[in-house]
């Protein structure tokens, strides 16, 4: 149990996010220099170009947001749209098979939830490592829960 990482921990995609923030500074760099260039604009033209810039920029920097956060009192999963914390009980499986596009945690209530913090996309080792520390955490932590014990034992 000593090799396992302090908490907090946080899992991204560290490179993929890389190029997501990099598209859209990109994106919004390269519109906003269009409005800048073209003479012919007006003012209220131009703010039109950047604030469609800027809401086009916006697409990469809302996929780039998931991450998985491990803390003491459990583990938060951000995904794209939604954020969701989950106690450490309720994590029953942590799972990254061949071919997955991110984790799934199999849940306590008999759902399973995507991880989109930890995927194999562009940097498949790290994502692998990912995977397997914060199994090793949910391990961890279901044994010092002696309730999530006792059900194991009886499944």
């Amino acid at each position: 149990m000593s090799d396992l990482p302090a908490l907090p921990v946080t899992f991204r995609p560290g490179r993929t996010r890389a190029v997501l923030l990099t598209a859209a500074v990109v994106l919004f760099a390269v519109i906003t220099a269009v409005a800048l260039l073209l003479e012919r604009l007006g003012p209220g033209e131009r703010l039109s170009f950047v604030l469609t810039g800027a809401l086009l920029a916006g697409v990469p920097l809302t996929l780039a947001r998931p991450k998985v956060v491990a803390d003491e009192t459990g583990v938060t999963v951000v995904n794209i749209v939604s954020r969701r914390h989950l106690d450490w009980a309720e994590i029953l499986q942590v799972n990254l098979r061949q071919g997955d596009p991110w984790v799934f945690l199999n849940l306590s209530d008999g759902t399973s939830l995507p991880a989109l913090g930890i995927q194999p996309g562009i940097a498949r080792q790290r994502a692998v490592a990912d995977a397997r520390t914060l199994r090793a955490l949910v391990e961890a932590r279901s044994v010092q829960d002696p309730e999530r014990s006792s059900g194991d034992a009886q499944s």
